[in-house]
């Protein structure tokens, strides 16, 4: 069992290990005032692992009741959210009370914006049951929901009082959605960690979990640490989003998030590489990881579409959007870019 330590305007533990859902219940007694605890999860996560974290919770004396949503990035949206809010207050859920996020990254990033919003302010604890969640969107405070004009972009930063990352729920997972997860792995080495990259080179990623996840929550820690609010360093951690988010947005939420993590990380070096920002060897190394991943490198959507949908993304500010741009194996740097070079970047990412 591995633990890391966040200190951002709150200061919270990420434990790492197996056997932690038998351990939601003490690690709620010591963050919630209160006796009451609301599970939120999804459909394909609350047949699986909600009865088991609702009797860890009982044990501890709890009152339990759970709110569960249908599965999909689509389902992060306003409606839900405000069906959570609804429920919350019909259960009398108070401040002293607090929320259990049981799911993915969708199923964490609506617990936390219910969390930072509901009365104002109530405590949640995160339990990722994906590796995408574990290594990335449990930890950092991030919450949103999405709205008709993009992905993620209503929400608040809300710190959790503790992240729970259980790795038995990974071994079951589908292939597909355990990839999505290595998307954000390889992201972590190519932002800062050519080690970690070699190493995943060489081993298959399910061998070391724990060991491979610790290290991704540290390097993410190290730049909330930074940056809490997004400001600076932290964007880093956007490598392959703000075009992942177009590819996103032009499948309708159909291709998942971790593909177009990997689509937007191939597209953005081969446009860097076009402008003589990164050497020419990184990326047929890159897109050789990502297939061993079985992650996709590039996409058949046009550039006038994605470049529609990257218009949206939050880092824009003004006339001019901050794209993380691999300048080494290992290395990545945050680049502004005029919003008027981003349709020939994209162009040239896609070999057009």
């Amino acid at each position: 069992m591995t633990t890391v330590t966040v200190r951002a305007s709150q200061t919270y533990d990420v434990t790492i290990g197996r056997g932690l859902l038998a351990t939601v219940g003490r690690t709620a007694a010591a963050c919630f005032r209160g006796r009451t605890a609301a599970i939120v999860s999804d459909t394909n996560v609350a047949p699986r692992y909600l009865e088991a974290v609702a009797d860890s919770l009982k044990g501890e004396g709890f009152r339990v009741c759970s709110f569960v949503f249908p599965a999909g990035e689509e389902h992060k949206n306003g409606s839900t959210y405000l069906n959570l809010l609804e429920f919350l207050a019909q259960e009398h859920i108070t401040r002293a009370d607090g929320l259990i996020a049981l799911g993915g990254g969708v199923v964490g990033d609506l617990t936390g914006f219910a969390a930072a919003t509901f009365l104002r302010g109530i405590p949640f604890v995160q339990l990722p049951t994906t590796l995408l969640a574990a290594v990335d969107a449990s930890v950092g405070g991030k919450t949103a929901i999405d709205l008709r004009g993009g992905k993620n972009l209503a929400g608040a930063f809300y710190q959790p009082k503790a992240v729970l990352c259980a790795l038995d729920p990974l071994a079951p997972l589908p292939a597909e959605t355990f990839a999505d997860g290595c998307a954000e792995v390889i992201k972590y080495g190519m932002i800062g960690d050519a080690g970690l990259l070699n190493t995943l080179e060489t081993i298959d990623l399910r061998a070391d979990p724990e060991g491979v996840t610790a290290r991704c929550i540290a390097h993410k820690r190290d730049l909330v640490e930074q940056d809490e609010f997004d400001t600076g360093a932290r964007q880093l951690l956007n490598l392959g989003h703000t075009i992942g988010h177009g590819a996103e947005a032009c499948s309708g939420y159909q291709i998942s998030h971790g593909k177009a993590v990997a689509i937007g990380m191939t597209l953005v070096p081969r446009g860097a590489v076009a402008a003589g920002l990164c050497p020419p060897e990184v990326l047929p190394r890159l897109e050789a990881l990502l297939a061993r991943y079985h992650l996709p490198t590039a996409t058949d959507y046009a550039a006038a579409d994605l470049y529609e949908k990257t218009l949206s993304d939050k880092k824009r500010a003004g006339d001019t959007l901050s794209l993380v741009v691999p300048t080494a194996w290992g290395k990545s740097v945050l680049h502004p870019l005029p919003v008027g070079q981003l349709l020939p970047w994209i162009e040239r990412g896609l070999g057009q």
